[in-house]
């Protein structure tokens, strides 16, 4: 496993352990403590956020996004080639554009702040930009050589 592979799963597992320990945090502080956890509902949607993009381009660098392996699978060699160029150029364009739009709305809004915390809309919205910018790279990596093996999943 490369190095950014490994410490983008690093920051990935610990956002999961974020995503389990804030709401925890939150129950025993309000019902033990009998103190409110102000907050912890935007932490937790942040943190949410934070771990669909960021674990992004992992998911895309295994190759683990749905695939329709039946349906490419009853097609013949040559046209599934040119389905599989296809589906790797629109997965490029489609991200780079959301990339781009996500960036664009950053720049926009650059003095915004989350309502009860204040985090800053950039990083609010960073985790996207970073996970469909990522794709996009990992899209265009693939584009050379595609790791699409038409995985079936039927029983």
């Amino acid at each position: 496993m490369r190095l950014p592979e490994r410490v983008l799963t690093a920051v990935v597992a610990v956002l999961v352990a974020g995503l389990v320990l804030v709401p925890t945090t939150q129950v025993v502080m309000r019902n033990v403590f009998v103190l409110p956890f102000i907050g912890a509902e935007e932490l937790t949607r942040f943190l949410l956020i934070c771990l669909v993009f960021c674990g992004y381009p992992l998911v895309v660098q295994n190759g683990e996004n749905i695939v329709m392996g039946e349906i490419k699978a009853s097609l013949p060699a040559r046209f599934r080639a040119i389905i599989n160029v296809s589906i790797s150029m629109s997965a490029i364009a489609i991200t780079a554009f959301l990339a781009w739009v996500t960036a664009t709305n950053i720049s926009k809004n650059l003095a915004n702040a989350t309502p009860t915390l204040g985090i800053p809309f950039w990083i609010f919205l960073g985790a996207t930009l970073f996970g469909f910018a990522g794709a996009a790279a990992v899209h265009l990596i693939h584009l050379r050589k595609p790791p699409q093996a038409d995985k079936n999943v039927a029983v």
